[in-house]
């Protein structure tokens, strides 16, 4: 799955535009990488997402085309943020 579209199914930005855009800013890292919006996302990738006041980073558990509100944060777990 698309890097931009993973950020929006798990719910760590809310829109894919802004994801995109992020990811072309150079705000998101993939295994400590800046990562384009196209990258193919794996389970066990770590993702830094620099926006706003705290960058947040979470490690991919699992890749899912859709989820719920209340199933988005099983997707990933935080290590920081």
């Amino acid at each position: 799955m698309r890097l931009d579209k993973y950020l929006k199914v798990s719910r760590l930005i809310k829109r894919r535009t802004v994801a995109n855009e992020a990811c072309d800013a150079g705000r998101v890292l993939v295994n400590g990488k800046v990562a384009r919006a196209s990258y193919d996302v794996k389970e066990q990738d770590i993702i830094e997402i620099n926006l706003g006041s705290r960058p947040l980073k979470v490690r991919v558990l699992k890749v899912s085309e859709y989820a719920t509100k209340e199933s988005a944060s099983e997707n990933y777990q935080v290590l920081e943020g």
